[in-house]
C-alpha cells in the first residue's frame, strides 16, 4: 500500500513490529480485513485519539487498502459499515475520521458518498528518524 500510494518501500522488519503491536495491545487499536471468496480482498487498521472537547474517542480509519481486483465491488463499503456498527456500539466513541491523499479524488468520493465530510483542518507533522538495528535510518 504505501509503495503503491505514497512509493514509499518500508522496512518489513519495523512493520511487521509495528503491526504486533496491535494485537499485543488492543488499546491501540484493531484491524479489519474483507475476504471474497475466501481471498484477502482489504483491510484497514482503527486507532483510537483521545478528545478531551469532547470526552470520547475519535475513531482513526488507517491503512486502508483494497486490492487492485476487488474495487469498485464494495469491499471498502463493507469494512466501514462493520467500523461504523462496532463505533455505534461502544457508547465513548464520538466519530469517525481518516485522512486522504489531497490527489485521491476517487476515494474522496468514496469517503463523501458514505456521510463522511472533508474537515476545515490540514495537516502537519513532525516525523523523527528512528534507527533499526544495523543503525541504517528509516
Amino acid at each position: 500500500m504505501a509503495c503503491e500510494t505514497e512509493g514509499k518501500m518500508l522496512d518489513r522488519e519495523v512493520l511487521t513490529r509495528g503491526t504486533r503491536a496491535i494485537f499485543d495491545d488492543p488499546r491501540r487499536g484493531f484491524y479489519l480485513i474483507a475476504e471474497l471468496d475466501g481471498d484477502p480482498a482489504g483491510c484497514l487498521l482503527v486507532t483510537f485519539e483521545w478528545s478531551g472537547w469532547r470526552d470520547g474517542d475519535w475513531w482513526w480509519l488507517q491503512s486502508v487498502y483494497v486490492a487492485p481486483q476487488h474495487r469498485r465491488h464494495g469491499v471498502f463499503r463493507a469494512l466501514y459499515a462493520e467500523v461504523d456498527r462496532r463505533a455505534h456500539a461502544a457508547p465513548r466513541v464520538i466519530g469517525l475520521r481518516l485522512y486522504v491523499e489531497r490527489g485521491n479524488a476517487r476515494a474522496q468520493r468514496t469517503y463523501a458518498s458514505l456521510g463522511m465530510e472533508e474537515e476545515p483542518y490540514k495537516m502537519f507533522a513532525c516525523a523523527f528518524v528512528r534507527f533499526d538495528k544495523q543503525g541504517e535510518s528509516s
